[in-house]
């Protein structure tokens, strides 16, 4: 069949909307009419070089209408709404315990821009390939193949158009705190970058009943909308003197756990130095390739704290994305409020939002899904 993509061509290339053809979903594939669909920066980062094949299709927080299945999909029919989420082999160890993030094929699955199995790609314009299958979806366009294992199935009473981003991005900075950090009832916590990630930390850390929460974001605008998502406390590293104290005085002299959303090597350091006794910091960002950590192993040894990185939450979206929106409708994740609409042909425009953080978390809502973009 055809449909409409934004294909990206050459490496910082901008997206340009063409027709391609979509082949018919095979085995556990699933063909996904998208609905809206959520700008990542992993997704402007391929635009920009991370190494993947071109042209191709990127997107990969897409949301949609079932249209087709594959004859070996079980547990899915058409009309179901559902939400894409990165994808997974499913028969490797780390899959078998139930963590799809750690998945010892994710790189090929993920950003091969083919199918692992054969190389060859859903995706094509007569008879030249387009490549697809980027996080299993490649879902800046009217239609996706995706696969069983990273499509999951939601209410259809919920906003479709916007539960996208809840594949990806709010998915890793909400997991990172639940599920990697185990932030619990009560607990302190300080999230350095007030982005769609550190934000969703911020709400996942209010779901589950945290006490002390300090967002560390030198843009004014989110550090109000932090405020009024429940953080307690907001430092602004360009009119604070000295971060570490400001956070260790807040958090009456240092956090359960710290979360950093920023990938640069100072703020990771005073992240790590900002931690209580057996505190433990998570990180999330892609960090310059040369980056070493820069902390005391000295005074990481005195609190006895820990730190690790994260993949997508360490979440398995199966499970974790229901458990986000259970919270959503118990009036507790308010994620929405991260969310600003574009139409789909104005995706330049919505990258450009999110490269310059005039739009926390833009999502590109397609014609037909029955809501207005604005």
């Amino acid at each position: 069949m055809k449909a409409t993509a934004a294909l990206v061509r050459e490496v910082g290339g901008k997206f340009c909307l063409e027709e391609v053809d979509v082949a018919e979903p095979r085995g556990n594939e699933v063909r996904v009419r998208i609905v809206g669909v959520g700008m990542c920066h992993t997704d402007l980062v391929a635009r920009d070089g991370f190494p993947v094949p071109m042209p191709i299709v990127l997107g990969h927080e897409g949301s949609g209408v079932v249209e087709a299945l594959g004859p070996d999909v079980e547990g899915l029919e058409i009309g179901d709404h559902v939400v894409l989420s990165f994808t997974s082999c499913g028969a490797c160890p780390t899959c078998g315990d139930d963590e799809p993030a750690y998945c010892h094929n994710f790189m090929g699955l993920n950003f091969a821009g083919v199918r692992l199995e054969d190389g060859t790609s859903p995706l094509s314009q007569g008879d030249a390939v387009v490549h697809g299958n980027f996080f299993g979806q490649s879902s800046f366009a009217s239609v996706a193949i995706a696969n069983v294992r990273n499509t999951v199935k939601v209410d259809k009473s919920l906003p479709l158009e916007i539960l996208g981003p809840l594949g990806c991005g709010i998915q890793t900075g909400a997991g990172a705190v639940v599920l990697s950090l185990g932030l619990k009832p009560g607990q302190s916590l300080a999230i350095f970058g007030g982005g769609a990630v550190g934000l969703s930390g911020l709400l996942a850390a209010r779901a589950v009943g945290a006490g002390t929460v300090i967002v560390v974001e030198p843009n004014a605008e989110r550090g109000k909308l932090a405020l009024e998502l429940g953080a307690t406390h907001v430092v602004n590293p360009r009119e604070t003197e000295d971060v570490l104290a400001a956070v260790k005085e807040l958090s009456g002299g240092g956090v359960n756990c710290a979360f950093d959303t920023t990938g640069i090597p100072a703020v990771i350091g005073t992240a790590f130095e900002a931690l209580g006794p057996h505190g433990i910091l998570g990180m999330v960002a892609v960090p310059p390739p040369e980056a070493m950590m820069p902390a005391s192993l000295m005074s990481g040894l005195v609190r006895g704290v820990s730190a690790k990185f994260i993949t997508e939450g360490d979440a398995d979206p199966q499970s974790f994305i229901p458990q986000m929106l259970d919270w959503h409708k118990a009036g507790k994740f308010p994620f929405e409020r991260l969310i600003k609409t574009f139409p789909f042909d104005q995706i330049n425009e919505a990258a450009h939002a999110s490269e310059d953080g005039s739009s926390i978390k833009p999502v590109l809502v397609l014609a037909g899904s029955g809501r207005p973009a604005g």
